[in-house]
């Protein structure tokens, strides 16, 4: 293969950017092919074409299928990143033609959006009304994600600027509590500690979640596990299986406040240290961010009207 052109940049084409990233999810050429609506035999000569713009193999083929190599797998994550960018692009051009000033793309736990996010995003739109929001629920690791391969303009979790290449800045606090229905052994108690609750079935949220991750760290440096009874996949779900006495469940105070209903439910404030988390705001570069994210950005960093618990 030959030395890579300088001038690589017109050596490859959205279109094939477009056919690789389906070939990597797909697995196969074929099936790729399928999916962007072209011939087996163009996509096979465009990934070829590729290969030999890029003067590297991108894909291990097999019998079954295809596999990425290590620069194939580069490569997914820069053709993902142009793609996005691309589509940016011309989701803004359009807006800016129809009327619209503005679109911030936003992904966001989900105990950000059950707590933080209505009245925040309430206020912003009614100050900005020809702004769009596009606002996605995530899990935490998945919003750092999508914020680093240009999915979403900003991030909103419980991600720890340690863990992460990209920028972080603070933007709320909640504490977690232990929710139980009315007649648990544990009701009457005001405040305890989580090691004390590895006797209890639990109610958890989904593999993944970071309160579902803090709460089995809890329990292993306790010397324990969870006794886990059944998995849910929201807030609002973790109440009512508590109150149908399936267990008790860790969840945002804030939340429970917002979620209990008419449910005989109570909850305990956790001690651990763990229970009071910080939600951030995170983005590849704060400096860079597009002038209707930084404005939503600024109103996001604003301290909120009332405190969101006691500590």
């Amino acid at each position: 293969m030959h030395a890579p052109s300088h001038a690589l940049a017109r050596r490859i084409d959205l279109v094939s950017l477009r056919l690789f990233v389906a070939v990597a999810e797909e697995g196969s050429i074929a099936r790729a092919a399928e999916r962007e609506f072209i011939a087996a035999s163009a996509a096979s000569k465009r990934m070829a074409e590729l290969e030999h713009a890029l003067a590297t193999p991108l894909l291990y083929r097999r019998a079954r299928g295809v596999e990425l190599t290590p620069a194939g797998q580069s490569l997914l994550l820069h053709a993902r990143s142009v793609l996005y960018g691309v589509e940016k692009m011309e989701r803004e051009l359009a807006e800016y033609a129809s009327g619209v000033r503005g679109h911030v793309r936003v992904h966001a736990s989900m105990s950000a959006i059950v707590q933080f996010l209505p009245d925040d995003l309430g206020r912003f739109v009614r100050q900005h009304p020809q702004v769009k929001l596009d606002l996605e629920e995530h899990l935490s690791s998945e919003v750092a994600r999508a914020v680093a391969e240009g999915a979403a303009d900003l991030g909103i979790g419980s991600i720890d600027a340690a863990a992460t290449h990209l920028q972080v800045r603070p933007y709320r606090q909640d504490r977690l509590a232990l929710v139980v229905p009315a007649g648990h052994a544990l009701a009457g108690r005001a405040s305890l500690h989580f090691a004390e609750t590895l006797d209890c079935d639990q109610v958890g949220l989904h593999v993944g979640s970071s309160i579902s991750l803090a709460v089995q760290q809890a329990a292993a440096r306790a010397g324990g596990a969870v006794r886990l009874r059944i998995r849910v996949t929201g807030l609002d779900a973790m109440c009512r299986m508590i109150a149908s006495g399936l267990g008790v469940g860790v969840m945002p105070l804030r939340a429970f406040e917002l979620l209990r209903g008419s449910s005989a439910l109570h909850a305990i404030r956790l001690l651990d240290d763990w229970a009071t988390r910080h939600i951030n705001l995170v983005a590849r570069d704060f400096a860079s961010l597009p002038p209707t994210a930084r404005a939503l950005l600024e109103h996001l960093e604003k301290p909120p009207a009332t405190l969101e618990f006691q500590p």
